[in-house]
């Protein structure tokens, strides 16, 4: 195998104390992004506009970013017809995002309408200590129009639960109105600052921060509440890590690592935002973002068909890991277990990618790196979800799998997964991304 172009060896200890500090410092889309592309420059890659005319050179590291929270990066090492090895996942997590128009003031208390991103489950999000995070578009002085990246990294917030006293039938199974139940309490206000409310707050942080020495005022803002506590190690012996938005920057930080640690073939990275929701947007993976970039690549049609024929796509999203307490939702045949290794998610009627070729694949690759695998498949009387693996090789016809680590809590704002199994990944993905034959 190819040797790794790394300073030192990384280690499951490295890769976890990474991991977490990724986890605790992308609290949104754009800040997994502005975190990614921070380590795809120390590693010397450039960046290109799409809005610019590319000079790629023949053997060169480059990346492109959209909307700032969709991500392509890719080193050649080969004529482009050879194909690429790529790897993608999301950078998007269930959230509550604030409203345009978000103040909401019941007697001497701040609230923030709030509208929940994809498939939360809302009622792990109560009686927490929440900050807020998210891209800010502003005037600045000089009437030009401008952003930046804001994140709060403090409990600013937080939704409290009703009494028991007064819901008696709470542990009997509670739902959630969505409009009533989950504006959070953001301050209590008097006559010096009654008349305060969000935007007024966020351009007051920004200030005492310095963020942004020429803002005039702000015109709009992307911002998400998110658990204000740290990702942490769990369990007797550390066996697993609890943490706010495994799902999907795991897959994210693995993949990045891997990617950047070693060298020797073509091979591709897309990070997309926007698949908890559909997917459907000019940023997610129904849209044309990478297609449009390898069309670039290419010179002629014959070209781009090779690369398509000669690549390959490992879409990276977490696994339901079997639940102790819920082991009926799971065949016993197909019932992943945490810190066992990365899991192959299969799915007769396409909701994934995987096919029994594209399996037999990433079978070899965790083989070759001498790596445990696991199978998925829902029970046939459940729902199955989907991942942008099916979405991105029905528009461009990659050769794809559909893998990804076994969690708990899937949605949760805290979800919880092994301490050995991004290693586990990560040694998989470094053949992947140096072995020409596989």
């Amino acid at each position: 195998m190819a040797k790794k172009n790394i300073e030192k060896e990384t280690t499951q200890q490295s890769l976890n104390k990474s991991l977490m500090n990724y986890l605790d410092n992308s609290p949104t889309a754009y800040h997994a992004v502005a975190n990614a592309e921070e380590m795809l420059i120390e590693k010397g890659y450039k960046e290109l506009c799409e809005g610019d005319k590319w000079k790629v050179a023949a053997k060169g590291k480059y990346y492109i970013k959209r909307n700032n929270s969709s991500l392509i990066a890719f080193n050649l090492s080969g004529p482009v017809s050879q194909g690429f090895r790529m790897y993608g996942a999301h950078t998007d997590s269930p959230c509550l995002k604030v409203k345009p128009n978000s103040d909401r003031r019941f007697r001497n208390y701040l609230q923030v309408a709030v509208e929940p991103y994809g498939g939360s489950l809302l009622s792990t999000w109560f009686d927490r200590g929440l900050s807020l995070a998210g891209r800010v578009n502003y005037l600045t002085k000089k009437g030009e129009r401008a952003q930046l990246l804001i994140d709060f990294k403090r409990p600013v917030a937080f939704i409290p639960n009703l009494a028991i006293h007064l819901d008696r039938q709470a542990n009997d199974g509670k739902s959630y109105n969505k409009q009533r139940d989950l504006p959070p309490v953001l301050m209590q206000f008097d006559n010096s600052n009654k008349e305060m409310g969000l935007k007024d707050l966020v351009q007051s942080e920004i200030e005492k921060r310095d963020l942004a020495p020429n803002l005039e005022r702000i015109l709009d803002f992307d911002l998400s509440f998110y658990d204000a506590q740290e990702a942490e190690f769990v369990g007797w012996n550390e066996e697993f890590i609890l943490s706010s938005r495994i799902d999907n920057l795991l897959s994210c930080h693995v993949g990045l690592m891997s990617f950047l640690e070693t060298d020797g073939i073509n091979k591709l990275l897309i990070f997309n935002d926007h698949e908890e929701c559909g997917s459907t947007s000019h940023v997610g993976a129904d849209g044309p973002f990478l297609e449009s970039v390898l069309k670039r690549l290419t010179k002629e049609e014959e070209e781009y068909a090779r690369m398509i024929f000669n690549s390959f796509f490992i879409s990276a999203d977490n696994a339901h890991g079997i639940h102790p307490n819920f082991s009926d939702r799971h065949e016993d045949n197909h019932a992943p277990l945490l810190n066992v290794g990365p899991v192959i998610k299969i799915n007769t009627n396409q909701r994934y990618s995987t096919t029994d070729e594209t399996a037999a694949i990433f079978i070899r690759l965790c083989q070759m790196s001498e790596v445990p695998y696991q199978k998925f498949v829902a029970r046939s009387d459940l729902g199955c979800g989907s991942t942008i693996g099916p979405i991105t090789t029905s528009r461009i016809g990659v050769r794809a799998v559909d893998i990804g680590l076994p969690t708990w809590a899937m949605h949760s704002i805290r979800e919880s997964m092994g301490s050995k199994d991004a290693f586990y990944l990560y040694k998989a993905l470094e053949v992947y991304f140096t072995e020409k034959e596989i």
